[in-house]
């Protein structure tokens, strides 16, 4: 049997290809408060890391600073450790957190407002209607076949300063990881680290390639958050919508033509032709709306005109089509904001911030660990004395070397001595831990010495301010 010809198009393919989305520009409240988003996101991005502060001669004197190399964070006059990573934990779970109430009161406001793809989009989106024009000088120069002169002056115009951007975005990056200004001169005098060359360049990379080629396919494709936000929603969530039963029929649909009443909306396709992911919202709720109500702008430029009232599309509820189309007022906007779930994730979410703010204004600055040396668990000296070893390892978070002093807390039979020290104190270099072998005896005859085990407190003392801190372990005698 012959095999069957399958070089013709049987079908629709499996892929649609991709139609290039140039939305137009649009003025009005919600286009405004995106621009306000983006300039403070931004800003934040590129001047955090030039922000001086003042940490003491070890450190860069930087306000914002990831210090990799003894794993530490610094937040202007917050400090966190390695051992307190409960702190990066809860603020992921914040995070977390924020993200589901918004959600859940009003939609993708995220996405539509402050996530990195949508905020980078809008700044290409921008260049790209600066140098090229607007949507129809767009969509004339793509569907312009051959490659003129001018087109491939605008083009490349545009990509320079794309890929500029898109360095900026890299350089930024690697800037919170050391010294700033230090860091800038060495990459511009090429002494600067290969690592910081490398992540420059696959940052410069994503941020080209995503903001400016991807775009909204990163929104539908790449990212999870689309699938999983319906869990986060129900039927009070406000999310960007059209009033149907007020819009229909269109002015050039079939019910108007046999003689029926024309509906507010007018065909125009405003609301598309500004959608940056290329929808109709007219269609009803899609995964790929991102809830940034640009067509709500637009929509309403166009009823303003048409001497229409606005918010034909607008934010609502599903119930509130349900009022609406029975001829009842929608619910206040409260309402839809203040319900049972969105209360639920405030308190959590304001449970676990000032959980972190109690734990962050409680930690002391000098903090201390003990470690029984445990092979052998004790030495007898030579006049009957019975000696046990510690490890000490002694954590000074201020910003200046400091002496501290060692004491053993109500155990007179007790005695302590550090190796290598003729007293009981010790110097801890600032923003520095300090190992110290530490010995404690106890005299023959003693109870401890006798006893097969007895608690001990350590304590440490600042010998400047008199801040404290102690760490209980035991002391290991002869026993039974």
């Amino acid at each position: 049997m012959p095999l069957a010809d399958t070089s013709q198009d049987s079908g629709p393919g499996l892929y649609a290809a991709r139609e290039p989305i140039f939305p137009k520009k649009v003025y009005g409240k919600f286009r405004n408060l995106k621009w306000i988003i983006m300039a403070v996101t931004l800003g934040i991005y590129y001047v955090l890391p030039w922000i001086r502060w003042d940490r003491g001669p070890e450190l860069p004197d930087q306000a914002v600073l990831v210090d990799l190399a003894s794993r530490r964070f610094f937040f202007f006059w917050i400090e966190i450790w390695p051992h307190e990573f409960y702190f990066v934990a809860g603020l992921l779970v914040m995070a977390g957190l924020g993200l589901f109430l918004f959600t859940s009161a009003l939609g993708r406001v995220w996405c539509g407002y402050a996530c990195p793809q949508t905020v980078w989009t809008d700044l290409f989106i921008l260049v790209e209607r600066w140098i090229e024009g607007d949507r129809n000088a767009r969509l004339r120069l793509h569907r312009q076949k051959n490659w003129d002169f001018r087109k491939a002056r605008l083009r490349l115009t545009k990509w320079v300063v794309w890929l500029l951007i898109a360095v900026a975005t890299g350089g930024a990056w690697v800037f919170y990881f050391t010294d700033a200004p230090t860091l800038l001169g060495d990459l511009f005098t090429l002494d600067a680290h290969p690592v910081a060359y490398t992540t420059i360049a696959i940052l410069t990379g994503t941020t080209f390639l995503f903001g400016g080629f991807a775009r909204e396919q990163i929104c539908i494709y790449a990212c999870p958050w689309p699938r999983i936000q319906a869990a986060m929603m129900d039927e009070e969530t406000l999310v960007v919508g059209y009033r149907e039963w007020r819009g229909e029929p269109r002015k050039h649909s079939e019910a108007v033509k046999a003689g029926a009443p024309q509906g507010d909306c007018i065909d125009c396709m405003a609301c598309v032709n500004v959608c940056p992911m290329g929808i109709d919202i007219r269609d009803g709720q899609q995964m790929e709306c991102i809830t940034c109500a640009l067509c709500i702008d637009a929509c309403d430029d166009v009823m303003a005109k048409i001497g229409k009232p606005r918010g034909l599309i607008d934010y609502m509820a599903l119930t509130d089509e349900k009022n609406e189309r029975a001829g009842k007022p929608p619910k206040p906007i409260w309402k839809h904001v203040f319900r049972p779930r969105t209360i639920l994730y405030t308190s959590l979410w304001s449970l676990v911030g000032v959980g972190l703010l109690f734990a962050l204004f409680v930690r002391s600055d000098i903090e201390m660990t003990v470690a029984p040396v445990r092979n052998p668990t004790y030495v007898t000296m030579s006049d009957g004395t019975i000696r046990n070893s510690y490890e000490v390892r002694i954590l000074n978070k201020l910003g200046e070397a400091r002496e501290f002093r060692l004491s053993i807390a109500d155990r007179p039979e007790l005695s302590l001595l550090l190796e290598g020290e003729p007293d009981q104190t010790v110097t801890v270099p600032a923003d520095s831990t300090y190992n110290q072998r530490l010995y404690i005896e106890a005299g023959p005859g003693t109870e401890a010495a006798q006893a097969d085990r007895t608690d001990v407190r350590l304590w440490i003392e600042d010998a400047e301010n008199g801040d404290r801190a102690y760490k209980d372990t035991v002391f290991n005698g002869r026993g039974g």
